[in-house]
C-alpha cells in the first residue's frame, strides 16, 4: 500500500519494494530489509527508516495503549475503548476486530497487529480525527517481527500468558520470553499480578489482580447475572457492574478500569460508573439463542476453553469445537482433555483446517479424551453443530467454541463463508 505524504521530497511511502518508483520512498523495517535491493531496482526515490517518518504520521501527538497476552486482549482493548468514549474522549482502536474511531468502524478485521506502516497510517487517521487515545492489540508475532517499531506507548498491558502459537515459537519458554520482552523498558505498564509467568521491569509498573496484592485489586465479586464487584485502589473502594459473564472477564474489566484511570485525569469512581455501559465483544461469550441456550465464543486455546467452560460449570454443557490447522499441534490433546473434564457431551469437528487433513486434527484432539462414550465426531462443522442442537435437552447449554465472530472457514486455500452464529440461527429455524 502506497501512502501519500505531503510536503516531502517524495510523494509517497511504501513498505512494498515492488511499489517503489521515482516518487515513492521505501520505508525500511525489520520485516522488509531483505527486499532492499529490489526496492532500489524499482527506482525507489529514497530509502527511509521507519523511525524517521514517525513524526510525519502524528506519532507523539496521541497517547498509545498496547495490550498483549494470550487471552483477553480483544475484550480488554474494547472495554478501554468503550470507557474512554463514555468519559468523553475521542478514541481509536486497532486489533482483531478491525480499526475503529469514535464509535465507528473504519476497516474490517485484519491481523491482530498490522504491519508497521499500516499501524502508522491508522495512528495518522486517528490524529486527524482529533483522537486523544489509540488502543492497539499487540501479538507475539508482532513483537518478534518488530511490527511495533518506533511506537512510543503511553501504557503497556499484560493480560496473561498461557500456551498458544507454539507452531511459531519453539516452546512455551520462548513464547513467555517474547511476551515479557514487551515490558522490559522503563515505560508505564499494567501487569496481571496473578500471572505467575509475568516478568517485567518494576520501574513505572502498576498491577491488577483478583487474588494477589496489587495496585487495582478486586476485593469482592459476584458472577450472578453478569459481573459485579468492588475494586480497591490505595485504600479506596469502588463498586462496578458489567453485563459480562465468566470469572476470566473480571481480569479484563479490572485491567480496563486500571488502564483508563492511569492514562486520564478521571477519578476511579468516574471510571467505574461507565463500566456497565460496556456490553462485551461480538463472538466472546455471545448468547446466540435463549431457547435453547446457545453460546458462541472465540476460545481456541486450552486455557481459553477452560476459562469459558468454568464460567458455565454449574450447567450441563454440550461443547462443539475443533482446532486450527497448520498451527500449534501440541495444544490439541490438551483442548480435548479440558473438554472431557468439563463437558457432558463433546462434538469434535473442524475449525479452520487450512492445509491439514481435518481427520488428522481430530485424531490429535481425541488423544486427550480417554472416555469417548459421549463424543460425537464429524469434520463437517455445520453437521456437528446441528447434532449438538438436536441432542440438547432441558437446561443444557450448547457451547460452540473456536471461531467466535469469524465469518469464514479456511479450508485449503479457500475462504468459505461460515459464521457459527448464523449457522446456529439458520439451524434453529
Amino acid at each position: 500500500m502506497k501512502i501519500a505524504l505531503p510536503s516531502q521530497p517524495y510523494s509517497y511511502v511504501t513498505e512494498n519494494s515492488q511499489e517503489c518508483s521515482e516518487d515513492t520512498a521505501y520505508v525500511l523495517t525489520a520485516q522488509n530489509a531483505k527486499y532492499l535491493d529490489d526496492a532500489k531496482n524499482h527506482n525507489a526515490h529514497s530509502i527511509v527508516n521507519v523511525e524517521d517518518i514517525a513524526q510525519l504520521f502524528g506519532i507523539g501527538r496521541i497517547k498509545i495503549i498496547g495490550i498483549t497476552g494470550t487471552n483477553g486482549k480483544t475484550t480488554t482493548a474494547s472495554a478501554i475503548y468503550s470507557f474512554l468514549l463514555d468519559l468523553g474522549y475521542k478514541t481509536a482502536m486497532q486489533g482483531t476486530r478491525g480499526f475503529f474511531m469514535n464509535d465507528e468502524i473504519v476497516e474490517d478485521k485484519s491481523l491482530t497487529t498490522p504491519s508497521v506502516l499500516n499501524t502508522y497510517r491508522h495512528i495518522y487517521q486517528s490524529v486527524v480525527a482529533g483522537c486523544e487515545y489509540f488502543i492497539m492489540e499487540v501479538s507475539s508475532h508482532a513483537i518478534v517481527q518488530k511490527r511495533i517499531e518506533g511506537i512510543p506507548f503511553e501504557l503497556r498491558i499484560l493480560t496473561n500468558i498461557t500456551q498458544d502459537h507454539l507452531d511459531y515459537h519453539k516452546d512455551i519458554e520462548e513464547y513467555t520470553r517474547v511476551k515479557n520482552s514487551f515490558f522490559k523498558d522503563q515505560g508505564k505498564k499494567l501487569i496481571n499480578r496473578d500471572e505467575p509467568r509475568a516478568d517485567f521491569n518494576f520501574k513505572n509498573a502498576y498491577t491488577y489482580s483478583v487474588e494477589s496484592p496489587s495496585t487495582y485489586k478486586i476485593m469482592a465479586y459476584s458472577l450472578n447475572d453478569g459481573l459485579s464487584g468492588i475494586i480497591q485502589h490505595f485504600g479506596k473502594m469502588e463498586p462496578f457492574k458489567a453485563e459480562l459473564h465468566g470469572f476470566f472477564n473480571l481480569y479484563n474489566i479490572v485491567a480496563a478500569i486500571g488502564a483508563v484511570h492511569l492514562v486520564t485525569d478521571k477519578k476511579i469512581s468516574e471510571v467505574c460508573d461507565v463500566v456497565d455501559n460496556f456490553a462485551g465483544v461480538s463472538g466472546r461469550m455471545e448468547r446466540v439463542s435463549d431457547e435453547p441456550t446457545v453460546i458462541v465464543d472465540f476460545a481456541h486455546t486450552p486455557d481459553g476453553m477452560q476459562q469459558v467452560l468454568n464460567a458455565l460449570k454449574e450447567k450441563e454443557l454440550l461443547v462443539v469445537f475443533g482446532a486450527g490447522g497448520d498451527r500449534d499441534k501440541s495444544k490439541r490433546s490438551m483442548m480435548g482433555r479440558v473438554a472431557a473434564g468439563l463437558a457432558k457431551k463433546i462434538y469434535v469437528t473442524s475449525d479452520n483446517p487450512r492445509y491439514e487433513d481435518p481427520d488428522a486434527i481430530i485424531s490429535d484432539i481425541l488423544e486427550g479424551i480417554e472416555d469417548r462414550d459421549n463424543v460425537y465426531i464429524n469434520p463437517n462443522r455445520k453437521e456437528a453443530i446441528a447434532k449438538a442442537l438436536e441432542d440438547q435437552e432441558d437446561e443444557e447449554i450448547v457451547l460452540v467454541l473456536g471461531k467466535g465472530d469469524e465469518a469464514y472457514q479456511l479450508i485449503y486455500d479457500q475462504r468459505l463463508p461460515f459464521d457459527d452464529r448464523e449457522v446456529v440461527r439458520e439451524l434453529l429455524k
